[in-house]
């Protein structure tokens, strides 16, 4: 079953889920991923919600109000929703996720930030059906609904709960990030490609919503849409001291995925990639380029 959660098939970056290795340790991982794609994605974040928070001003509602109702739905560990509480004062934010574990750090990030009387989570499983969150104004789905099994019928709900001129903004890719040059002096060039191409494969059988056109799904499900932003991400190096260790956690779980799918010489790539010992180690490595592109869509309902 698929959940709006930002689990490791894609934390905002696209990793591999493996089941076998689905435990608490690794969901804890699997957050810390998510902490670091804020930090280190931090100029794409505020640019994402700078534009919802100002779709969100401007969206007709009929008393021109700012939004009283803000959900975040596959929250992750709360960057959208604190960053939405903190552009939107007037607002409650409700972050909603499948993961308790996840979940239980938004509301230590919220206490911390002051904002724990604003911000609130909500443990569902969408799949199995909407909890009551009317009347709703805005809604921020960042690469969650990839993960629902039907996420038009979701989108056709969420809209009957939303009021009319409420918003919904869906963050999405096509491709997860890359990190990594074409020669990385070591194994055969090209490793990071092949490595996405195995990840695709995967994703083609699991997450059959993964790259769909988003206007088209809201605009069937009866909603307006007002907007598609194409949000370039393009660092080379990156800026933030973290990245190393951002493309390192990436790529661990990628090991714990698809190393079966890579052959021989690619596992000892990525294998050298994770030695963080290593001449080849990803926390050492100074030719990193972060790269890639997320699409924000906005819709009126």
């Amino acid at each position: 079953m698929a959940h709006p959660h930002h689990d490791a098939a894609h934390p905002d970056a696209g990793a591999p889920r493996a089941h076998d290795h689905d435990t608490a340790e690794f969901e804890s991982e699997g957050a810390d991923l998510l902490d670091l794609d804020a930090q280190v994605l931090h100029d794409y974040w505020d640019t994402a919600l700078d534009l919802v928070t100002a779709a969100a001003s401007a969206a007709p509602g009929g008393d021109g109000r700012a939004p009283v109702r803000v959900v975040d739905l596959g929250a992750g560990t709360g960057t959208g929703a604190l960053g939405l509480a903190r552009r939107l004062p007037g607002a409650e934010v409700v972050a909603v996720d499948v993961s308790e574990l996840s979940l239980a750090r938004v509301g230590t990030k919220a206490r911390a930030a002051g904002l724990g009387d604003r911000v609130r989570t909500l443990v569902a499983d969408l799949d199995a059906g909407w909890p009551d969150l009317t009347p709703v104004d805005l809604t921020w789905a960042s690469m969650s609904l990839h993960h629902l099994a039907d996420p038009a019928r979701s989108l056709s709900e969420l809209r009957r709960l939303t009021r009319p001129g409420g918003l919904v903004a869906v963050a999405e890719f096509d491709e997860p990030l890359r990190f990594l040059p074409e020669d990385l002096g070591t194994g055969r060039p090209g490793f990071e490609t092949r490595a996405l191409g195995a990840l695709s494969e995967v994703h083609a059988e699991s997450l059959p919503a993964l790259g769909a056109s988003w206007a088209a799904i809201l605009a069937d499900e009866g909603w307006t849409v007002t907007g598609q932003h194409d949000l370039v991400i393009d660092e080379h190096p990156p800026e933030h001291p973290l990245a190393g260790r951002y493309a390192r956690g990436w790529f661990d779980r990628l090991s714990h995925g698809l190393a079966e799918r890579l052959d021989d010489g690619d596992r000892h790539t990525l294998a050298a990639l994770l030695d963080d010992d290593g001449p080849q180690a990803l926390l050492r490595r100074t030719d990193l380029h972060l790269r890639g592109l997320r699409t924000v869509t906005v819709a009126r309902a």
